[in-house]
């Protein structure tokens, strides 16, 4: 491989002569290799080295490989020499020319660099070339391999392993915290930044959203997953987890909104699921060119995703932010209890019990996107006793009984609730929705309260606690139930709960167990 051969041979260089890069509290201040201490590492980016095709990465964790290190630059350019810095957790990486290593450093000033689901922090090096000993031949190995695979060749089997982890162009997509709905186009519009994605495979198992993407070749699924994984679509939810997949060719039968294969547009859509409209695929990636750009790919593939979803979810009938919830237990359900618990996944803005039918409800939510959430979340859960069915509503809004008229309370407006979880942009309650479970997260607890007092409310409440545990600072814990029936009971009947001096119990399902 030309460029390694000629990488000039020298010792490598002490760690003492490096340790100047240590600044220990250096965030992602630019230090000027040498000149750094903690006063400095406030200043942002003032005294950064100068431009050189050698890079200093810091913060890795601990068992970040120099594959992993090496795939950092792979987008950029050639790769030509890495030292890493195992005690220090930092790394040299020389690229080829000093054009790539300045596309690396300004792509991720937008796009925070990750490696493991750790965020690194990279910039220029006061070193002009790494002087590293030619005999590290693990090193040059794995350079090599790297090389081969880029160029398109196949790597020599002693170098194998070190790409085990590139060696499939599919990864395996699983949607965290998924308060929007993400759709394929969604998933092509981000993913293809890093290569040609040929064929995505969407589904829901265990109750969360994934997709399968193959790409065409190994090394851009890699790049895309070190660029990507643990990153979020929409702001403070939709965090992308990305493994590969041990599938090597997906098998694509049908292209509709659940799967594509891009290189077969003649596919057909299969049995009743709707093709891409293609006045909305065109107004689609229009608008993506748009807005894709500079910025970082994530938020404007989002922005342009939104866009194009909101035409998809606004067109024909169902698609509002209205549910009909029916098979309720009409001898226990109240609006208020249906406000509670669609409110986990949502601000809930009007319940109607139906007269005529009472175990049926209308609920308004705030949009089509918290609608469409509760109602994969919540049908088929049990609620005082009953197997809730959750649909969408023809309806567009719950008309609130006309004045004057009594409907004995069956209908309440909750526009003006203090109670709504998601009011405020990018609250953290984004970032806490789960599907309903037997644990549930409880905070705002009052320093007096203790674990005693906790348990005998939540047995209270109907159910049997399994098992508690507080959180250090002891203002949230975590309660198990039994079942999952009972954890619904509880969060219906204690959300809010007045724990006397007006501080009011916060309920909600928790992804843990203890």
């Amino acid at each position: 491989m030309d460029g390694i051969s000629d990488v000039a041979v020298g010792v490598k260089r002490g760690s003492d002569e490096l340790s100047m890069y240590n600044s220990p509290n250096s965030g992602m201040s630019s230090i000027s290799d040498g000149t750094s201490n903690g006063s400095d590492s406030k200043k942002l980016r003032v005294e950064e080295a100068p431009p050189s095709r050698v890079l200093h990465i810091r913060k890795l964790p601990n068992e970040a490989s120099e594959t992993e290190v090496i795939a950092l630059g792979l987008p950029f350019g050639k790769v030509t020499n890495i030292l890493t810095l195992k005690g220090k957790n930092q790394a040299f990486l020389e690229m080829g020319t000093e054009e790539a290593a300045i596309t690396m450093v300004n792509y991720y000033t937008t796009v925070t660099p990750h490696v493991r689901n750790v965020p690194v922090f990279i910039q220029y090096s006061n070193h002009k070339e790494l002087k590293t000993d030619a005999g590290n031949q693990r090193t040059q190995a794995v350079l090599q391999a790297v090389s081969a695979v880029q160029s398109g060749g196949s790597p020599s089997s002693d170098v194998q392993e070190a790409l085990a982890a590139a060696s499939s162009p599919v990864l395996r997509i699983i949607i965290d915290n998924m308060f929007y709905p993400v759709t394929l186009d969604v998933l092509q519009q981000i993913f293809s930044k890093f290569g040609t994605v040929m064929k995505i495979i969407t589904f829901t198992k265990n109750n969360q959203f994934q997709a399968l993407l193959q790409f065409s070749d190994p090394v851009n699924a890699q790049q895309a997953k070190l660029a990507l994984d643990g990153q979020n679509i929409y702001n403070s939810c939709c965090t992308l987890r990305i493994d590969f997949s041990k599938l090597v060719n997906l098998n694509v039968k049908y292209n509709n909104d659940k799967s594509r294969d891009y290189t077969r547009p003649e596919l057909p859509a299969g049995d009743g699921q709707p093709s891409i409209d293609p006045s909305v695929a065109a107004a689609f990636s229009k608008d993506s060119n748009s807005l894709l750009g500079a910025l970082n790919p994530l938020s404007a593939a989002a922005a342009a995703a939104a866009a194009a979803g909101r035409v998809a979810l606004g067109a024909g009938p169902g698609s509002g932010g209205v549910l009909l919830v029916s098979n309720l237990n009409e001898e226990m359900v109240t609006p208020q209890s249906l406000f509670t618990l669609f409110g986990v996944y949502g601000d809930v803005q009007r319940v109607k019990i139906l007269y005529n039918k009472k175990d049926s409800a209308l609920i308004q939510m705030s949009d089509a996107n918290q609608a469409q959430l509760a109602m994969s979340h919540l049908n088929g859960q049990k609620m005082y006793g009953k197997i809730i069915r959750v649909t969408l509503s023809k309806h567009q809004t719950v008309a609130l009984p006309r004045d004057g008229l009594d409907d004995q309370g069956l209908t309440k407006d909750y526009a003006n609730s203090p109670l709504h979880r998601f009011k405020k942009p990018g609250s953290k309650n984004f970032q806490n929705i789960f599907p309903p479970s037997a644990t549930l997260h409880l905070s705002n607890i009052q320093q007096d309260v203790s674990e005693e007092d906790l348990r005998l409310l939540f047995s209270n409440a109907g159910g049997t606690v399994k098992a508690f545990k507080f959180f250090q600072d002891r203002k949230m814990a975590l309660i198990q139930m039994s079942t999952v029936e009972e954890a619904i009971q509880a969060l219906i009947d204690l959300h809010n709960y007045n724990m006397g001096a007006n501080q009011h119990l916060r309920v909600s399902f928790s992804k843990s167990t203890i």
